[in-house]
């Protein structure tokens, strides 16, 4: 069987050698598609590997924004879509390494899905309220100890890795957050 083709992120001036060896490009249209809405980091970065991508192969690439599920949409389509190089998967690490632990998915991101490249690192960061929330790292944990649930945190769904990342930030200071998919 073929697997079909995932690209996790990509550092694009590494892509041409890699993709030389394989059947690539096809002699159909190339679809980038993406498991988050249109005009955030991960759809700006996939346009930006796109348009790179397009040049190196000498086609257009279109981005397809399949939002929803924390990424699994987009991971799905990709896995149960033709594996003959025209869908590209710009994947995340919700849905390939999180999800499959949590839930009975309709693929198998490991059997499915092949990867390509990874490159793209998108941080998680702490911000408060600059008029309104704790001025300190110390204080922001005292805060959260204090009043248990009322302090929230945001992810891009259940299960995905912003989600993971807000509950072990609040198992590490002890306290009790609230998270906000």
């Amino acid at each position: 069987m073929h697997r079909r083709t995932l690209l996790v992120a990509a550092a694009t001036s590494s892509l041409p050698a890699f993709l030389q060896a394989q059947d690539f490009p096809p002699r159909k249209p190339v679809t980038l598609v993406v498991g988050f809405a249109p005009g955030g980091a991960a759809d700006a970065a996939a346009r930006l590997i796109a348009r790179q991508l397009g040049e190196n192969i000498g086609q257009s690439i279109v981005v397809e924004n399949r939002a929803g599920a924390g990424g699994n949409i987009a991971h799905q389509q990709v896995a149960q879509g033709p594996a003959d190089g025209s869908m590209l998967l710009f994947g995340s690490i919700g849905p390939l390494t999180i999800a499959p632990h949590m839930m009975k998915l309709p693929y198998d991101p490991f059997r499915d899905l092949a990867p390509i490249t990874g490159g793209v690192y998108f941080p998680s960061v702490l911000v408060v309220n600059a008029e309104k929330g704790p001025k300190t790292m110390a204080e922001f944990i005292a805060l959260a100890k204090k009043a248990p649930d009322t302090v929230s945190y945001a992810s891009t769904g259940p299960g995905s890795a912003s989600h993971l990342t807000g509950e072990l930030f609040a198992k590490r200071i002890g306290a009790e957050m609230l998270h906000v998919p």
